[in-house]
């Protein structure tokens, strides 16, 4: 059973708030310390990536509500639709989204639904040792669809211990 993704809007934050979480995730993609990645579906795009939540500055983590610790892993989910000849629209969606180590534990993450300033964020967490690997499972059904889209990617975590 598929439980409802948590939604919360963050209309009175400052809009530098996201730019910062968004440029966080930025320097992490260009210097390869965690996973990040989109994957294409016939109307739509999802991008994910992964990181020590301790990577998050203190104010942005107070902001969304993220324990900021080199213990925690962070999952970022964006849907975008695919609109010709625009820029792909961000969407809500049903985001599920579950993780084994390689010892075979299974933990499911609670997502956190993100929107603000035309953006919309699917943030959950996890508790990481030091090299532990992740194999994730991401369902993520769009507004007006019945059929998930599905994608499976694989972290390790660092966390300095």
């Amino acid at each position: 059973m598929k439980m409802p993704t948590q939604r919360h809007s963050f209309i009175q934050s400052p809009a530098r708030q996201l730019l910062a979480i968004v440029a966080t995730l930025c320097l992490l993609a260009a210097s390869g310390s965690h996973a990040q990645s989109a994957q294409e579906f016939a109307d739509h795009v999802v991008h994910y990536n992964a990181m020590n939540a301790s990577m998050l500055t203190p104010a942005v983590a107070q902001q969304y509500n993220i324990q900021r610790s080199t213990s925690r892993g962070l999952i970022n989910i964006t849907v975008l639709e695919k609109v010709m000849d625009m820029p792909n629209r961000p969407v809500h969606a049903v985001v599920n989204v579950t993780a084994r180590n390689l010892t075979g534990q299974l933990r499911t993450l609670d997502m956190q639904e993100v929107e603000e300033q035309g953006a919309i964020y699917y943030l959950g967490q996890l508790r990481v040792r030091d090299e532990e690997t992740f194999d994730f499972h991401v369902e993520v059904t769009p507004d007006g669809s019945t059929t998930p889209l599905v994608l499976e990617f694989r972290q390790q975590f660092y966390t300095g211990d």
